[in-house]
């Protein structure tokens, strides 16, 4: 074959570092507006975007040139620089080092769009740390306790 044809759909999920709460409503639709400038530049589609003061959701479409993991590093360094620069408030914002990661099929696309959008409702039922063990069960992630909250 002459081309390469993907679709590459990836539902991403990372908190502020020590899950602080600086996500503050005023700073999230831009933050999120921003991430889907970065990844639009990395030659991907931001697909559905929310989150909460602690952490962020993400749909992402990134092309076979881009590694996940080289994607997500220019998308938190970027984003992370970006609220430093423009929101002086907001001098202790960072991410956390890792994220988690599930590959979606395009029939779940509008289930995840769904789910993403939720975010506030869905945390007000149930905290971050029970919704990450979840997922990680749910999609048969190994993980250890010890680590997964630095």
């Amino acid at each position: 074959m002459a081309q390469t044809l993907t679709n590459l759909l990836t539902h991403v999920i990372f908190s502020t570092k020590d899950r602080l709460p600086l996500i503050a409503r005023s700073l999230k639709p831009d933050l999120l507006a921003y991430i889907g400038g970065i990844v639009r530049e990395l030659g991907g589609k931001l697909l559905a975007a929310n989150g909460t003061a602690d952490h962020v959701h993400l749909l992402l479409r990134l092309p076979p040139t881009a590694a996940l993991a080289d994607a997500l590093r220019v998308v938190k360094t970027n984003s992370s620089r970006w609220v430093h620069e423009t929101n002086k408030g907001h001098r202790k914002f960072r991410w956390q080092a890792g994220y988690a990661a599930f590959s979606v099929s395009e029939s779940n696309v509008p289930e995840v769009t769904r789910y993403i959008g939720a975010q506030e409702g869905h945390h007000r039922r149930v905290s971050f740390r029970e919704e990450l063990v979840a997922f990680l069960k749910k999609h048969g992630v190994e993980y250890d306790e010890r680590y997964i909250w630095e």
